[in-house]
């Protein structure tokens, strides 16, 4: 994240100018990191770093926007007592902001993970008529071709319900195995695993490689970013909102259970 001056955050970050922020600094009530500032253009990090008054963390106001390269074996969780959750990924800094994850990625699936604490935008982007496309590259058994092509296309019948039309291409096939790039828009329980299974493929490995507008680019495995102001603003258009930052303190917050 672009880094800012310190007297600009305190003043972001509650019900204060710039002149009143600067007299904080210098009665010696702001630390970073744990030491005193004084000086109102230092520069920081507001994701990476720390600023207390008078021992209390400010928060920052400011909604956050953050993209993980989840790997496998983590659950796409808020918590849990067994297994390790994505919330181990992110760092404590953003944790303290509530941010969360926006849907679910599978225990053994990699990929993008958008993690916000912006609860319209996240309730956007999950409704079922919003139809937000994901990109993801599946590793199946047996051979693809181009009557698997044209059932994804036509939407498959599953158990419990019947699959929206879907974009099957194939980008490597064998005899033993094949590559399938798939683009949809619904998002449900094992609904990628279940689609290729109802072909008679079963998925080896998934992995996402978009979410709407996001892509992982080069970002390893692990890692996270925080969005730039135009990936935002793409995003929030893919949701059916106005593309400008909205305003933090009407925003609706993610809950979780």
């Amino acid at each position: 994240m672009a880094t800012l001056r310190l007297d600009k955050f305190l003043a972001l970050s509650g019900e204060r100018s710039r002149s009143e922020a600067a007299r904080l600094l210098k009665s010696g009530l702001i630390m970073v990191d744990g030491l005193v500032e004084r000086d109102p253009a230092r520069k920081i990090d507001p994701v990476l770093q720390q600023v207390t008054l008078a021992g209390e963390m400010v928060a920052d106001q400011r909604l956050q926007y953050v993209l993980l390269h989840k790997p496998a074996g983590v659950l796409t969780a808020a918590r849990d007592h067994r297994a390790r959750t994505v919330m181990t990924l992110v760092p404590d800094s953003l944790l303290r902001r509530k941010v969360l994850p926006v849907g679910r990625l599978d225990k053994d699936t990699t990929g993008a993970l958008l993690f916000t604490n912006d609860g319209e935008l996240a309730h956007r982007l999950l409704a079922p008529g919003r139809h937000v496309l994901k990109e993801y590259h599946a590793w199946v058994e047996g051979a693809l071709d181009e009557d698997d092509v044209t059932a994804f296309a036509q939407g498959l019948q599953l158990s419990d319900f019947t699959a929206q039309p879907a974009q099957l291409t194939i980008s490597g096939v064998s005899a033993e195995k094949s590559l399938g790039v798939l683009l949809l828009s619904e998002g449900k329980f094992h609904q990628v695993k279940r689609m290729f299974a109802s072909r008679g493929h079963e998925v080896i490995s998934l992995h996402r490689a978009a979410f709407g507008p996001l892509r992982l680019q080069d970002l390893p495995q692990g890692a996270w970013r925080v969005l730039t102001a135009s990936e935002i603003r793409t995003l929030r258009e893919a949701a059916g909102l106005e593309p400008g930052l909205p305003d933090p303190s009407s925003s609706t917050r993610i809950t979780t259970s």
